[in-house]
């Protein structure tokens, strides 16, 4: 599931999004703040990852719970 949401988010999320990222690469887009550079190209692409997962998972809960609920009546 890593993998697939990984491709997800990498191929097609991204190359989307990097429409708006000056020089169009979402992976070394960085801030630099004095001394301390930010890579939030990553971190945007990791937290898309998470957000995924975590609806996958959400989702199958939510049906086994309701499928539980449905096998008691």
């Amino acid at each position: 599931m890593t993998n697939l949401s990984q491709s997800l988010v990498n191929d097609i999320i991204m190359p989307l999004i990097t429409i708006f990222i000056p020089e169009n690469q979402w992976e070394v887009a960085t801030i630099t703040i004095g001394s301390a550079t930010l890579r939030w190209g990553l971190f945007l692409s990791s937290l898309i990852n998470f957000i995924i997962i975590a609806i996958v998972i959400f989702l199958i809960v939510k049906f086994l719970v309701k499928e539980k609920k449905i096998n008691k009546k």
